[in-house]
């Protein structure tokens, strides 16, 4: 039986490993470094936490049933994942990837990727025809993310699955803004799926994670030969917290998204706000396509207002709303991604994404939204 996206949240789609007889409800943490052998040569399945863990098992079990996968590899951050996945690449290795990256993944490609070798060609994934400009004979990956952190730039999926087929290289799609409960990447012909699951998977700003998850054998064994390699594995206790998050997860997407169309609505009428991006406005350029591979727009909006002091004033004033630099939990956080999440990337690139003095960024929480509203209308007055 096929359960499901608000279902498999709490089950998963089959039972879980019966590791216990003891009928909890919530799954236990495991909180060990070690497993005892019961002889020479013989094994539980489990030898060493920073192979196996069963709590660390049991949230990859959920993630693989959500992302629609096979396999599922927890790490310890985000940025982990991205690292490790990264070293699936050999120094030659080009790479296609959006403009309009998270700062601390252009970071990562800069200052580790590039010096060990690898190459990297930036462009606005959302123009398929500059995606397929931008392949080389050595191009070996395309990743994007859709959409995009903080510009909310969406891409065709399945389009630039198809150019990836076409050249035999993989794609990655970094799934964090939307979640498995309302975009599901491999299904449009990704061949990894990227979160940071410190945002809305874990849902509560209280900790960090990251998930690969595949389909291809291959890369989940390359993956998990990394994460023993390197140590960067999920311990039990973060596992366990994530684990409980995502079984809220469906109830949360849909009150951010309830929220976060209303308050970009409501920006959209305000005098000083010149220009508001968000994937659930008709306007917005990539609402089409969002209608075709997405089931929801999620909760997280970007700005434009009219002088760097409004910015300044707003983050300053913001009392319900906090300043703050993450995303997805339940409280509503406002960013300033030019000194903050993008404040490695170069002015230049910047601003040529769009992101500059004025800009600001929201992850819109699950409070009340008239409180919301309320807490915005005196911030900017």
């Amino acid at each position: 039986m096929n359960y499901q996206t608000d279902t498999v949240c709490i089950h998963g789609q089959g039972n879980r490993e019966e590791i216990e007889n003891t009928g909890t409800i919530s799954f236990p943490i495991y909180q060990t470094a070690a497993y005892a052998h019961p002889g020479v040569g013989q094994s539980t399945g489990y030898d060493y936490n920073r192979v196996q863990n069963p709590t660390r098992k049991e949230l990859e079990r959920i993630m693989t049933d959500l992302e629609h996968g096979l396999h599922t590899v927890a790490f310890a951050t985000g940025m982990a994942a991205v690292s490790a996945f990264m070293e699936l690449f050999a120094p030659g290795d080009h790479v296609v990837a959006t403009d309009d990256l998270y700062g601390g993944v252009i970071r990562q490609f800069r200052k580790v990727n590039e010096k060990n070798g690898m190459q990297f060609t930036y462009v606005d994934t959302s123009d398929i025809r500059a995606v397929e400009d931008a392949i080389e004979e050595n191009t070996k990956l395309i990743y994007i993310e859709s959409p995009t952190n903080p510009m909310m730039k969406v891409t065709d999926i399945r389009a630039v699955s198809e150019i990836a087929k076409r050249h035999r290289c993989l794609l990655a799609v970094d799934n964090t803004f939307l979640t498995p409960y309302f975009q599901n990447p491999l299904d449009l012909g990704a061949d990894v799926v990227i979160h940071s699951a410190t945002k809305y998977l874990e849902g509560h700003n209280d900790t960090l994670g990251g998930f690969l998850v595949t389909r291809s054998e291959e890369i989940a064994d390359k993956i998990r030969e990394m994460i023993k390699t390197t140590g960067a594995c999920l311990a039990p206790f973060d596992a366990w917290l994530i684990l409980r998050g995502i079984k809220t997860l469906s109830v949360r997407m849909e009150k951010h998204q309830e929220n976060a169309l209303a308050i970009a609505k409501w920006l959209a009428g305000q005098p000083k706000v010149r220009k508001v991006f968000y994937i659930g406005l008709e306007n917005h350029p990539g609402y089409e396509i969002t209608q075709k591979q997405c089931r929801g727009y999620g909760g997280m909006l970007t700005f434009h207002v009219d002088t760097q002091d409004t910015a300044y004033r707003v983050l300053e004033r913001v009392k319900l709303i906090q300043f703050a630099e993450s995303l997805g939990g339940t409280e509503s956080l406002m960013t300033y991604p030019f000194t903050q999440t993008h404040a490695d990337v170069p002015d230049e690139k910047r601003r040529a994404n769009g992101i500059d003095e004025r800009t600001l960024r929201m992850s819109v929480g699950i409070e009340n939204v008239q409180d919301l509203i309320a807490d915005l209308e005196q911030a900017f007055s």
